[in-house]
């Protein structure tokens, strides 16, 4: 009986040529990972412990931890870190519960579902400072259309959204929600569409309820994504700069600085690169100690069930 050829590429051994393919094709991104993220990590940790300055050229003189002194008892630094971790709590909840709800909504629709999402998520792809020139108008003394909401209500006297300390990170955190709530419910759609539908109709079967099934059901399946958006979510708000730079630039009076705008400044309108890179590598453990105590407390839940 004659053996059975096998096919060329299954009988040969792999060759030089296709052996390097991978990491071939891998190079390009691992070039530019280490050049744009790696490297320039690697020298703010190192610059940290030097006066670095964009006066003079090298790295400058050795301070050692002098420049993590001084950041921990700047209270310029606490005053930032609270804002940041106050407008993470402002933009968090909301764009992981509403984005849940929405998500759920449109699951449910048949028709005009592509619409939706499109509609849901456009507002992501805008620019942050078209975003900002934007709500600057919405909240502007006077004429803008939420002094004009609010007036309809009943407000005699509205408060100056971004000149008003006491509303001023809370309409930051209102644009931000409307703005990158699309990111968070397209993370969330996809996992809805990934329970099967036997899960569904078996509940139904069983006598279960929309509210029953979205609540033992749906919402524990969604652990997972929760998790992830959660995580992306903290990461994000304490990261924030961009609309708060352009909105308010910090003010009124320094109520809305970030850290990062405290970074910007120090770095390069002041010059000092090695206190700005201290800055940079306390917010860098900041971020790093909230993911892991949130992770850590997941992961105790998934336990404790």
């Amino acid at each position: 009986m004659a053996a059975t050829a096998l096919p060329a590429s299954a009988a040969s051994p792999p060759t030089r040529t296709t052996r390097w393919a991978g990491p071939a094709m891998m190079a390009p991104f691992a070039v530019l990972y280490a050049l744009f993220l790696v490297g320039p990590l690697l020298y703010m940790l190192v610059a940290s412990f030097f006066d670095t300055s964009l006066l003079k050229g090298g790295l400058g003189h050795w301070v050692g931890f002098a420049n993590y002194g001084d950041a921990l008892s700047d209270p310029e630094f606490w005053r930032t870190l609270k804002h940041i971790l106050w407008f993470t709590v402002l933009t968090t909840v909301p764009l992981v519960l509403l984005s849940l709800v929405l998500a759920v909504l449109v699951d449910r629709f048949v028709r005009g579902r592509w619409f939706l999402r499109f509609a849901f998520f456009a507002p992501f792809l805008i620019p942050s400072a078209v975003v900002s020139l934007l709500f600057m108008y919405i909240y502007a003394d006077q004429v803008g259309l939420a002094q004009d909401a609010i007036k309809a209500v009943g407000v005699d006297t509205p408060p100056s959204w971004l000149g008003d300390p006491d509303w001023t990170m809370v309409s930051i955190a209102a644009a931000t929600v409307w703005w990158t709530i699309g990111f968070n419910f397209v993370l969330y759609l996809a996992g809805l569409q990934d329970i099967p539908r036997e899960v569904h109709e078996a509940s139904a079967i069983d006598g279960a309820g929309p509210w029953q099934r979205i609540r033992h059901i749906v919402v524990p399946l969604l652990g997972r994504t929760t998790v992830l958006v959660t995580v992306l979510q903290v990461i994000a708000s304490l990261k924030v700069f961009d609309q708060i730079y352009m909105m308010t630039g910090g003010g009124p009076d320094g109520a809305t600085k970030p850290t990062l705008e405290l970074i910007y400044d120090t770095g390069f309108t002041e010059g000092r690169v090695g206190y700005a890179s201290t800055l940079s590598m306390l917010l860098f453990v900041v971020i790093l100690i909230v993911s892991a105590v949130w992770f850590a407390l997941v992961r105790r839940a998934e336990r404790d069930q």
